[in-house]
């Protein structure tokens, strides 16, 4: 897979050995090669000098970032090593950069940003209340709850959304009682009611596809209840069949929520605007009541499972940064790669999947 000698542009890819075997390398180099692109496969545990050019790295280093964040010194190393590369070789265009990646390793982070947005406020689009319990005190945490207007159910999810299986174990919790399985550093935020029915956007650059899946049913809070644990493998996947997406019997009203694109549309422009990465996906809910569009999530390089012809727009969207970057035609002289609003002037977003396909699973699969 490494680059010959040849006048191709060459992209340096990274991810775990996980996600690589998922991957169907053969029609990503021939993508590649139809854009004048070589493919060269990193090894992080060898210094990058060694080997060889490249003008792009696309790499899923989330993982890596996280731990080495929380202290791991093997992680610490590799991404020492990755951002001395990186600053030695300012050219290269970076799929996505690091700073940008680190903003959605962090829930609490992302959640404050999404909830300071003042667009969000104007168009009934919204983040639930949340805050993070930093201590197993259970009296300052139910203070701290008031104090941000979260009430219950909520749902309780680790504060670093990367890095091990346990970032994506949440627990639905019903009252005051059940805090105690919240362990810091934790984010509690208002369970939203949305008839069980999840809306996943995936992003590359400017082009976004839709997709719906099963979701937690609706809950109400109650002294009675005991927190539920689940993992969002087990209830949101595209053909998860958890007994927690059916909904109660007193829940299955005729009622329609319809999601808005242009609400949508609203969200990537933020996303691309304050956080800036090429490569993402979010999660979105619908009030059952008021019919406001709740962002629960957002993910860097999520699974690409069912966006039509992924490569292809994978590929046309280096292009687009690679000759931005080329040309130098930044804000600010260089935006190393990141893709935002003054870095890449839209000319609209594009819809790659106007035919919704509920609950299936089509093409390749990154996850």
């Amino acid at each position: 897979m490494e680059s010959c000698l040849s006048n191709n542009k060459t992209i340096g890819v990274w991810m775990s050995d996980k996600k690589s075997q998922k991957l169907n390398w053969k029609e990503l180099i021939n993508t590649c090669a139809s854009h004048g692109y070589d493919l060269l496969k990193l090894d992080l545990e060898r210094p990058l000098e060694e080997q060889g050019h490249i003008d792009v790295l696309l790499h899923k280093l989330t993982d890596i970032i996280a731990a080495a964040d929380q202290g791991d010194s093997k992680a610490s190393i590799i991404i020492s090593g990755v951002e001395q590369y990186l600053s030695n070789h300012p050219n290269i265009t970076v799929i996505d950069p690091l700073d940008n990646v680190r903003i959605l390793l962090n829930r609490y982070c992302y959640y404050t940003i999404l909830q300071d947005e003042p667009s969000f406020h104007k168009q009934g689009i919204f983040t639930p209340s949340f805050a993070e319990f930093t201590t197993n005190n259970i009296e300052m945490n139910i203070e701290v709850m008031r104090q941000r207007g979260v009430k219950f159910p909520v749902i309780c999810k680790p504060t670093i959304a990367h890095g091990s299986k346990s970032a994506h174990d949440m627990i639905v919790v019903f009252n005051e009682k059940g805090l105690h399985v919240c362990k810091p550093p934790c984010v509690v935020q208002t369970f939203v009611n949305h008839n069980a029915v999840l809306h996943k956007v995936f992003l590359i650059g400017d082009r976004y596809h839709i997709r719906e899946r099963p979701s937690l049913k609706n809950f109400y809070a109650s002294e009675e209840l005991e927190p539920i644990y689940y993992s969002t493998g087990e209830v949101c996947k595209a053909d998860s069949q958890s007994t927690l997406s059916i909904l109660d019997p007193h829940d299955k009203a005729d009622i329609t929520m319809t999601l808005n694109e242009d609400k949508i549309k609203t969200i990537i422009r933020v996303l691309r605007k304050r956080i800036g990465l090429l490569l993402a996906g979010f999660d979105v809910v619908i009030d059952n009541v008021t019919g406001g569009h709740a962002v629960i999530d957002i993910n860097v390089y999520p699974s690409y499972d069912s966006f039509p012809n992924f490569f292809e727009h994978l590929l046309e969207s280096i292009d687009e940064l690679v000759n931005k970057k080329s040309h130098k035609v930044y804000s600010n002289g260089d935006c190393n790669g990141v893709y935002d609003d003054d870095c890449h002037k839209m000319n609209g977003l594009i819809n790659v999947g106007l035919d919704p396909i509920k609950f299936g699973v089509t093409g390749m699969n990154i996850n």
